[in-house]
């Protein structure tokens, strides 16, 4: 997981986590299966973590890492946390109130998804993988498997 601190502790300065971020960027991709366009798509997330942007739209696709319990309190919302490709994490909140949950997600799936990202220093938050019911936010998505979840 790409992150601010990790091992090398607080001290570090934001120099010296740029140049963390240089050398492991630097690495042969690990996921190699993604085609050209998903790579550029995860580059756009890695740009908004580097810079720590929130509120951005992004396409996106990831490796599942882990499946974690619902969220329950208000909306609900399925989470899943994708690793991109270089090692860098988002989790998914996807709201299924809105929208029809990912039946037998499992880890190592492929989720590919739209939405809106923001920053946290573990690597960020995907949500508004669904539809606006009223009207006035950009429709996300997730895909597994080749069904379409919105």
């Amino acid at each position: 997981m790409l992150s601010r601190q990790g091992k090398y502790g607080k001290g570090l300065g934001a120099l010296g986590a740029i140049i963390l971020v240089a050398l492991a960027l630097t690495r042969v991709d690990p996921d190699q299966s993604l085609e050209p366009e998903s790579r550029a798509a995860n580059d756009e997330i890695r740009t908004a973590f580097l810079a720590e942007r929130s509120g951005v739209q992004v396409l996106g696709t990831g490796s599942v890492k882990a499946v974690l319990p619902d969220d329950t309190k208000g909306s609900r919302h399925q989470r899943f946390i994708l690793e991109l490709s270089q090692k860098l994490t988002i989790l998914v909140a996807h709201n299924i109130d809105l929208a029809p949950r990912i039946g037998r997600l499992e880890i190592g799936d492929q989720v590919s998804f739209y939405g809106v990202y923001e920053f946290n220093n573990q690597g960020g938050v995907v949500h508004w993988t669904h539809r606006d019911p009223g009207g006035r936010h950009v429709a996300g998505w997730l895909e597994h498997q080749g069904k379409r979840y919105d």
